[in-house]
């Protein structure tokens, strides 16, 4: 089977790279492959564990440990992972060897998410210089390379200079106007149960008026991990790529961004996510909410 990222391998700027790309790099002295896994647990109550228990014992040879709670505003409830100022995530980048010449690739053990979100966040600060490996941790250890349990991390490096784009990230009152554009399509990343309203996650049930739902998990090819080629995607997409703006969310912009990335490697222009996600929109009983399709 074909995935998504097999014309893109070797090439800066792309978001996905494969498994066979980065091992033959892992010496290059630009490189930094960083970890960002996440466990979450959201019923009974949310529940949020960092993957760096599994990192020490087995990683990408080099990789160092992202841990997205540090990564996102320290002000805020870990649980929400909202973007943090452009000086705090850079020099959190740089603690973590990420500096404006290195390259870098994300990768999880969680449905290439997480990845995603540190992919959608350096791309939102400025830092174009960064894929996500397709298939995360899975797809490296089926490719059969090489894996690591010493503690690893890279020298801290001058941090970038952000520059952030707030077009690629709309807030309460910008998705409020959403709801009621024709111009702008909203794509919920849940489960369908949670999107349908058969499960309530965020406190109420149902999605955010209008949206369409494309799992973060149906854009992935079930036996790899993998995101599904391109022809695949665009299928899962259909009408929505029609739209001159696409909005993803879900509860608190992680699986947004595993859509997000696909819209983008899909080669659509215009697509934002909805940072705050249904941790915000349910916590204001005034916004309306649909159940069903």
């Amino acid at each position: 089977m074909a995935h998504a990222a097999e014309d893109d391998m070797g090439s800066q700027h792309k978001p996905l790279v494969e498994s066979d790309w980065l091992a033959s790099r892992l010496g290059d002295p630009d490189l930094r492959v960083l970890d960002a896994t996440i466990h979450v647990r959201t019923l009974p109550f949310p529940f949020i564990r960092s993957g760096k228990r599994e990192w020490k014992r087995s990683h990408i040879p080099g990789a160092a440990f992202a841990d997205l709670r540090k990564l996102s505003e320290p002000t805020k409830r870990s649980y929400t992972f909202t973007l943090p100022s452009a000086s705090h995530f850079a020099e959190e980048m740089a603690r973590l060897g990420v500096g404006a010449d290195s390259r870098v690739v994300v990768y999880d053990s969680r449905h290439n998410m997480w990845a995603a979100r540190l992919w959608w966040m350096l791309r939102y600060f400025g830092f174009d210089n960064a894929s996500v490996l397709n298939g995360g941790w899975a797809a490296w250890q089926k490719g059969g390379h090489p894996e690591c349990s010493k503690s690893c991390a890279y020298p801290p490096a001058k941090p970038f200079s952000p520059q952030p784009r707030p077009e690629l990230v709309v807030g309460k009152q910008e998705m409020i106007a959403a709801t009621e554009c024709s111009r702008t399509c909203i794509v919920s990343a849940l489960g369908r149960r949670q999107h349908r309203g058969e499960r309530n996650e965020y406190r109420r049930r149902g999605h955010i008026p209008g949206a369409r739902n494309v799992t973060a998990w149906e854009i992935l090819d079930r036996d790899t991990l993998q995101y599904r080629s391109k022809a695949e995607l665009l299928d899962r997409f259909g009408t929505i790529l029609d739209a001159e703006r696409i909005i993803t969310y879900c509860g608190s912009g992680i699986a947004a961004s595993s859509d997000a990335l696909a819209l983008h490697h899909l080669g659509h222009s215009n697509v934002a996510i909805y940072d705050g996600g249904l941790v915000e929109w349910n916590a204001d009983r005034t916004l309306p909410l649909e159940l069903g399709e």
